[in-house]
């Protein structure tokens, strides 16, 4: 693989086709060099065409596991996802970059962002996109790239384009150079997870620990889950408090705010120190009322707003999700503590509130207690309260501080 050749400290790198985008992409370069911003521009072409960029396509190409004979194959499809894992390689090896934008349609936004993704929260990034109007985790994934829509097709030069291409240099130049230092690099950071109906737990928690750790809080929608385990596998974390883990509903039922298969897995390979509870595994989230699936008819339904529509677990999907989560508990080597809240799991989760169901419950906790194999390390405690009691609350606090 080729040595990096770093261009000097906090530089924006320019990315892109250069053989269909060069026009824009220089134009990008320029906003950011008058803005005083030290700026390398790559190639990241599939074509063999040369261009003016700082650094070549061929130059690229070579990082790629195979060298560059595996991306000049004259195929696109085959091409483009071969530069994908060459830039990847690229950016990784880069001791000078300090931010990465880009600009281009559905191909190279596919192609840039991977390697957006691989880089660290905070980093600046910023893809200018054709597809930024539409569903964009697929680019975004759990990281912090901003995407900007393009308005027009990122080709040539125009009123419009001069204008959005302008805002998203002038965007990443003042990330770069205003880049905020960590205020609270002294306190070691953990994750915690939390939907609207554990917000008092979590808050509870965050305020128990917030003398000694630096708490980032994840909204649990699918992205939010991923984005703490991005965290814990790379060793950012001190420990997790997981303790809403609906994501999983929605991966098992079909809801719209889904974890992947992987869910759980950083704590696996990471064995930070974990408790983890139930928190909202009570209700299947979809979008209105008309989204919800046929097969659903006839379910208990509750309106979260009138983009959000609630379902209510059942014994039976409860069951199948305590296996679910034990088995992945029994993969984990780093000290666990399963929480499981007999008061209920979400804040309409107990006597008088819409999703009160205590044998759904009890599928759940017993199902979990059958699966996780308790040892000294990983341990199941049940509590009389519903997650967001302060019982239940100081709970989740003691047990974290006795494994971290």
């Amino acid at each position: 693989m080729p040595s990096s050749t770093d261009a000097g400290p906090s530089v924006a790198y320019v990315a892109g086709t250069f053989d269909t985008k060069e026009r824009e992409l220089s134009f990008i370069a320029d906003c950011l060099r008058q803005a005083g911003i030290r700026t390398v521009t790559v190639d990241l072409s599939t074509s063999g065409t040369a261009t003016k960029a700082d650094i070549p396509a061929a130059t690229v190409a070579a990082y790629h596991p195979n060298g560059a004979k595996a991306i000049f194959t004259g195929d696109r499809g085959s091409a483009i996802a071969a530069m994908t894992a060459a830039f990847r390689h690229f950016v990784k090896s880069r001791s000078d970059l300090a931010g990465l934008i880009s600009a281009g349609g559905s191909g190279g936004t596919a192609l840039v962002t991977p390697a957006m993704r691989d880089l660290a929260v905070g980093v600046p990034k910023v893809m200018v996109s054709t597809m930024a109007s539409g569903d964009v985790r697929p680019y975004v994934g759990p990281s912090d790239i901003c995407m900007m829509y393009s308005v027009t097709d990122v080709s040539g030069i125009n009123r419009i384009s001069e204008q959005v291409l302008s805002n998203a240099a002038h965007a990443l130049a003042g990330m770069v150079a205003h880049r905020r230092p960590p205020s609270v690099a002294g306190k070691p950071a953990i994750g915690l997870t939390m939907f609207g109906v554990t917000t008092p737990c979590v808050q509870g928690v965050s305020a128990a620990l917030s003398d000694k750790y630096d708490c980032l809080v994840f909204h649990a929608t699918g992205t939010g889950g991923e984005s703490m385990e991005k965290l814990a596998d790379s060793h950012l974390l001190a420990g997790v408090i997981d303790t809403t883990t609906t994501e999983v509903c929605d991966f098992l039922m079909g809801g719209v705010l889904a974890c992947t298969e992987d869910r759980f897995g950083a704590i696996i390979r990471s064995k930070v120190p974990y408790v983890v509870s139930c928190g909202a595994l009570d209700m299947v989230n979809f979008g209105a009322p008309e989204t919800v699936p046929e097969r659903y008819n006839g379910r208990k339904f509750y309106p979260h707003n009138p983009q959000v529509t609630l379902m209510r677990t059942t014994p039976e999907e409860n069951e199948r999700m305590g296996v679910w989560i034990g088995e992945r508990l029994n993969r984990m080597e780093g000290p666990v503590r399963l929480l499981i809240p007999e008061g209920g799991v979400s804040a309409i989760d107990r006597p008088g509130q819409p999703f009160y169901d205590p044998d759904a419950d009890r599928a759940l906790f017993d199902a979990l207690e059958r699966t996780v194999v308790q040892t000294a390390n990983r341990r199941i405690i049940r509590r009389p309260e519903n997650v967001n009691e302060p019982g239940f609350i100081q709970a989740l606090v003691a047990n974290f501080l006795e494994i971290a």
